[in-house]
């Protein structure tokens, strides 16, 4: 079994390229952020410790976290943030850990991990290759204004707090340019495979 971790910054159109991969090659897709919201679930493996530190005024009415409260909290003091992440981050790769396994015995043949913090958690340890993909910082902006909704000002503080392309460039093995149409991704990604 293949094990790819995928990143990129914010609006590089990953989603895109996971759905690409999936659809053409039968790759199943691990996303971190989707497990860490379900860790982070009442219940799950991050709530009790998250709600100890931060305390019970982050839940909403049905005792979930409420997201928001928590993003104001830790977006603005990069201790806190440290601290969810702290949290966070370990048990989701243990997850991942869990996934490979799971994957392995299935006899799967692609596996990918998709996570924006690949690199700075060193997924390199799981992975048997990581990509980035790279879309020019103005392009991202059109993206996220126009898909998300985003204002210009939280999109330019989002992109500010990611790594740079040259960090990405530096611990990634292989980089899909993703900044034209999409066939142009398509054909980059079909002769990857191929490699592989």
């Amino acid at each position: 079994m293949k094990i790819i971790g995928l990143t990129g910054g914010v609006g590089s159109g990953k989603t895109q390229i996971l759905e690409y991969l999936n659809n053409k090659y039968g790759a199943t897709i691990c996303q971190t952020d989707a497990l860490g919201k379900k860790l982070q679930k009442k219940g799950g493996q991050c709530y009790e410790d998250i709600v100890r530190h931060f305390g019970e005024e982050i839940l909403d009415e049905k005792g979930e976290l409420n997201r928001e409260k928590l993003a104001n909290i830790v977006f603005q003091n990069v201790e806190q943030l440290s601290v969810l992440n702290g949290i966070v981050h370990p048990a989701v790769k243990d997850e991942v850990r869990r996934i490979i396994a799971k994957e392995e015995r299935k006899n799967t043949n692609l596996l990918i991990v998709e996570s924006a913090i690949l690199v700075e958690d060193h997924y390199e340890e799981l992975c048997d290759e990581l990509w980035y993909v790279y879309v020019k910082d103005e392009i991202r902006k059109k993206r996220l204004l126009y898909s998300r909704g985003y204002e210009p000002g939280k999109v330019d503080s989002i992109i500010a707090a990611q790594p740079s392309k040259e960090i990405y460039m530096q611990h990634c093995d292989r980089v899909i340019d993703n900044n034209g149409v999409f066939a142009e991704t398509q054909m980059q990604l079909d002769q990857i495979i191929a490699d592989l």
